[in-house]
């Protein structure tokens, strides 16, 4: 990826001899990859205007992604106001204060953090909101910036196994499957411990223990007190949106996207009352939205013209283990070569609905193994891109190699623990 060195930066082994810099990259205009996702929707209109996918079947897939559209775009604005009211930072400041100097109290700490993030808001909040905070802590603790990003980065994809809220691919499989929260929980709790389990253990040898960080020590920093009432009202506020849709996911089922849109409603309206310039258009995730509705038009084009053949090649139809493997392995596979999100949706046209391990098999592939490569995920892209603009540089053989083994443990371990206890 441009602009990822190859190189550790040296201020990685002396955190203390700089400052995170802002974002470098020039507001108002266009990224590579807003380029990317605006192109992909255009293709997938052209397919629908030109006949190449039918319009009947065009509508049945927006029918299908409008509950998950309102739900990502009501979370998102959830988390984005929820960080601007700085309860992001007070939980990330205070747990590196009950981590009292010790790596590996804050190492547990920032596992918590991120996991917990991933699993109860999604993986794009830990990715686009905790990674900022993260590398925001390194400068006054004088921690090293690399393990806080990677730690991030790895868990966004890792941690978004057990509930449907935590992944796109998760809502998408839950409704294929016609699964509850609870139901997808009850099936995914095993899964999602092995892969936790399996990323402490890579981020721990490769990232954070004694060789890697070159100190003993952290210096604990300044807990963040809200300045006067109006912080307090929006720190408390959003929090407490928070806490109602968390509260709500089991509650709600399917239907998630309403709690989050009320959730949203409730950070809005207390923005309105105390700080409205933080209201903007710019709020609303777009980017996320188009390369959603974009993807679920061009993909299924492409099955109708050989698509699916491949994947029902690599994949097959076996209930049974060696199916279940297959999947897994297919879903990681072309989620490296491609993305997770496309490599899901293409896999589960070609999957029948009876073979609900198998589904959920190419469901951890894609969650899970979509960490060897930049591109994998949308979580890596956007936490290797805050990265770069931030002067975090993160040495890409390193990257790659650490992800192979993660992807090929974990996504093993988890299909295990899903066979085992299903």
């Amino acid at each position: 990826m441009a602009g990822v060195s190859q190189q550790v930066d040296s201020s990685e082994r002396n955190p203390s001899s700089r400052a995170i810099a802002p974002p470098s990259a020039p507001k108002g205009r266009l990224s590579v990859l807003d380029g990317v996702r605006l192109s992909l929707l255009v293709v997938g209109l052209l397919c629908v205007l030109t006949g190449l996918l039918p319009r009947a079947e065009a509508a049945a897939n927006m029918r299908r992604i409008g509950p998950l559209l309102l739900f990502l775009g009501s979370v998102i604005v959830l988390a984005e106001l929820t960080r601007q009211a700085k309860v992001f930072d007070v939980i990330a400041h205070r747990l590196a204060i009950l981590g009292r100097g010790h790596y590996p109290a804050l190492f547990f700490l920032c596992v918590l953090f991120a996991s917990a993030t991933t699993i109860l808001l999604n993986l794009d909040t830990t990715a686009v909101l905790i990674a900022p905070v993260m590398l925001a802590l390194a400068t006054p603790a004088r921690i090293p910036p690399l393990p806080l990003a990677m730690t991030t980065l790895w868990l966004a994809n890792t941690a978004s196994l057990l509930l449907p809220v935590s992944n796109l691919t998760n809502l998408l499989a839950a409704d294929r499957v016609a699964m509850t929260a609870t139901g997808f929980a009850a099936r995914m709790w095993a899964p999602q411990l092995v892969s936790i389990a399996v990323t402490m253990l890579c981020l721990w040898i490769w990232y954070w223990r004694r060789g890697r960080r070159q100190a003993d020590r952290y210096v604990p920093p300044q807990p963040i007190h809200p300045a006067n009432f109006r912080e307090r009202a929006l720190l408390f506020t959003t929090a407490g949106a928070c806490l109602l849709f968390i509260l709500a996911i089991p509650i709600l089922g399917d239907r998630i996207g309403i709690a989050a849109a009320i959730a949203a409603a409730i950070a809005v309206a207390a923005f309105a009352v105390f700080d409205r310039a933080a209201l903007r258009l710019s709020l609303i995730p777009w980017q996320l939205l188009v390369f959603v509705i974009g993807l679920f038009l061009v993909v299924p084009t492409l099955s109708r013209f050989g698509l699916d053949h491949l994947m029902r090649a690599l994949i097959g139809t076996d209930p049974g283990a060696a199916g279940t493997y297959r999947a897994a392995a297919a879903g990681a596979g072309l989620s490296n070569l491609a993305n997770n999100l496309p490599a899901y949706t293409a896999g589960e046209a070609v999957v029948p609905a009876a073979n609900r391990n198998q589904l959920l098999a190419l469901l951890i592939g894609t969650n899970i193994g979509s960490v060897v490569t930049p591109w994998a995920s949308l979580a890596t892209l956007l936490c290797l891109e805050f990265c770069r603009t931030h002067n975090v540089r993160v040495p890409m053989s390193r990257f790659v190699l650490t992800g192979v083994a993660l992807a090929v443990v974990a996504t093993t371990g988890a299909v295990v623990a899903l066979l085992v206890t299903g």
